[in-house]
């Protein structure tokens, strides 16, 4: 498993990577169960996770209990909920494994002190955020101006894994929609 976050850090670095192994030795392995909670809402965000295989969940409950979801992660990816990691701050999301997954974790400190000592590992934190935030603003600027069934075509053009791997409810709710509507919807593609 730990190739798989070698061979990520080698794609976007290039494979002349002084210290590879010492940054690889900071992350620790965790198998996520399915529906297993990595971060609750009013927790601080302890870990930023690299995603080998399995998808994650990024989410917001209202004070009703419904589920608003932000982002679904999937492999050779990076998650964390950025301003409680980064601030140490109570995270205003949840994040969960929603299929059983093989995750590299590292903590605040280990995470800093890479910062610190390895110049290479700041491009990946910049990477990390760049691509954390050009996902969300362009997520939503599209979906701010698409109609819930152009939202369920969006997401069958752009991730169409996502359709076999995940529940009606939880696409539903990555799109912004009731479940019913995605349902309705999805007999007329």
């Amino acid at each position: 498993m730990i190739n798989t976050l070698r061979q990520h850090i080698i794609a976007r670095l290039g494979d002349d990577i002084e210290n590879l192994e010492t940054v690889l030795a900071t992350f620790k392995y965790v198998k996520a169960k399915r529906n297993e909670p990595l971060l609750v809402q009013g927790d601080v965000c302890q870990y930023v996770y690299f995603i080998a295989s399995g998808c994650l969940q990024v989410y917001t409950l209202d004070s009703d209990g419904n589920e608003t979801t932000r982002d679904i992660i999937t492999e050779d990816n990076w998650c964390a909920e950025l301003i409680s990691f980064g601030g140490q701050l109570p995270a205003t999301e949840n994040i969960r494994a929603v299929e059983p997954s093989d995750l590299f974790a590292i903590d605040r400190q280990s995470f800093a002190l890479m910062m610190e000592t390895i110049p290479q590992f700041d491009k990946v934190y910049k990477q990390i955020l760049e691509a954390s935030y050009a996902n969300s603003v362009y997520r939503i600027n599209t979906f701010v101006s698409l109609s819930a069934l152009e939202r369920i075509k969006w997401l069958m053009d752009y991730r169409p894994k996502l359709m076999s791997r995940l529940s009606s409810k939880l696409i539903a709710s990555y799109l912004g929609i009731s479940q019913e509507t995605f349902s309705r919807l999805k007999t007329r593609l």
